[in-house]
């Protein structure tokens, strides 16, 4: 490759023309974006990421620029610049493509490859770990070992981990549960009537580290007269592979659960913010492919969060029992900017008895987790990471729900560094605890 090479998009997953022209560039999503409010650079924006991809297809630049494929891995693709833009440019799709043209290009030699050591990490990530869920499983397991059997304590205490560099990965390993929720057909009845039959997606991290999660969400339909399967054969959503530039693997996750979950249900129940967009975005994934796009959409229209279906529900509040509580809502940003769904958690939470909301500041701001963002951009995510933490502590509540099993870690790990007590838990956990007249 000379210095004059100019590499354009090519192939499949070309970021789509009429969507880069919708942006009119007016900057309403310059102060809704998490890098640009960090930096104040303009590259840094969704604006300014745009006008790097027109570049690209107007032939002016070519992916080999290092500001380009810079700028398509800094963004947290958090999606706020949508949720605010008046022209409706659906930016999350052409910022996946044009992560896939990056990877496309470094793995046929077009563009320089990848170092060994993040290529071997990507093939163990996302063609093992997170495409086969006995693998996941195992790793996880693995995981609950190390926390488990003291070796943890004694790889903190020795220095070990400091000298891998290997601090700030290792201190936001989620503990693993004891019980993994492997999806096996299981059915939870509906307490009284019933009133609806849902699938419950099981997913990666959640059936590990936060299996009680799940066991939270059933428990909660269960008392709103709804009946829960988890459907076995199940797996992976596919969200980490469409951010990071996978979007074939992201296509075959999404047809494996299609296939897994059929079609015989009220709903898709999901209880992690990041897994219900991409879920939810299966019409979008597969709409080229002519044997796959109406069964993706009729899928992906029946795809609901916790929050959002037991909202839409004539909600039991009858069963609530007093939860003296003040809390304070942390919006995961797919939850927030890719689903809109912002008014029903906070609803919910104001049904509970006893329990107080307290709004922080930012709230929609995204935390630096962003998948594994807090891996590949340690910095910036650190940055966001301090700023909601700063933000949470000052509501001066006693526990912070959210929604995303990142936003989780990301918040509870930054609250452990400043010695706060404030918890993280799931807004069906509090749910739960209301049922089940559980103390504070």
């Amino acid at each position: 490759m000379t210095q004059s090479t100019v590499i354009p998009f090519y192939g499949s997953d070309v970021p789509n023309d009429a969507v880069i022209n919708t942006c009119v560039h007016c900057g309403l999503c310059l102060s809704a974006c998490p890098t640009y409010r960090e930096t104040g650079l303009e590259q840094f924006s969704p604006r300014g990421r745009i006008y790097l991809m027109k570049a690209v297809a107007d032939g002016r630049i070519g992916m080999e620029s290092e500001v380009f494929q810079e700028q398509m891995s800094a963004c947290l693709n958090c999606r706020a610049c949508e949720a605010v833009c008046p022209s409706g440019v659906q930016y999350g799709q052409i910022l996946e493509s044009a992560r896939t043209q990056i990877h496309h290009a470094k793995k046929d030699g077009t563009l320089p490859a990848y170092p060994a050591t993040t290529t071997a990490v990507r093939s163990l990530v996302f063609g093992q770990l997170f495409r086969k869920m006995s693998v996941f499983r195992l790793f996880s397991r693995l995981i609950w070992l190390y926390q488990k059997t003291g070796l943890q304590w004694i790889a903190r205490r020795s220095g070990i981990i400091k000298l891998f560099g290997l601090t700030e990965q290792e201190a936001i390993l989620p503990p693993i549960n004891d019980t993994f929720m492997v999806p096996r057909d299981q059915v939870y009845p509906a307490i009284g009537a019933e009133r609806a039959r849902v699938a419950l997606l099981s997913g990666c991290i959640m059936s590990t580290a936060f299996s009680h999660v799940h066991t939270a969400t059933i428990r909660v339909l269960q008392r709103n007269g709804v009946t829960v399967v988890v459907p076995r054969d199940q797996g992976c959503c596919g969200a980490l592979h469409a951010h990071g530039g996978e979007l074939d693997s992201a296509r075959s996750l999404a047809q494996h659960n299609i296939v897994a979950f059929g079609s015989s249900y009220d709903a898709v129940i999901v209880n992690a913010a990041g897994c219900g967009s991409t879920l939810k975005e299966y019409g979008h994934l597969l709409h080229d492919d002519a044997a796959w796009a109406d069964r993706a959409a009729a899928f992906s229209a029946k795809v609901r969060d916790i929050s959002e279906y037991i909202a839409a529900l004539d909600v039991n509040t009858a069963d609530l029992n007093p939860l003296p509580l003040t809390v304070t809502y942390q919006e995961p940003c797919h939850l927030a900017h890719a689903q809109r769904i912002t008014a029903q958690p906070r609803a919910l939470l104001k049904k509970i008895p006893g329990l107080t909301l307290v709004e922080m500041a930012e709230s929609s701001l995204c935390c630096g987790s962003a998948g594994i963002y807090n891996v590949t951009q340690p910095e910036l995510a650190g940055q966001l990471g301090n700023r909601k933490i700063a933000n949470t502590v000052r509501t001066n509540a006693q526990v912070v729900v959210t929604a995303n099993p990142g936003c989780h870690l990301q918040l509870a790990g930054g609250l452990r560094a400043t010695g706060s007590a404030m918890r993280v838990l799931h807004i069906a956990e509090v749910l739960d605890m209301s049922y089940r007249g559980a103390t504070a």
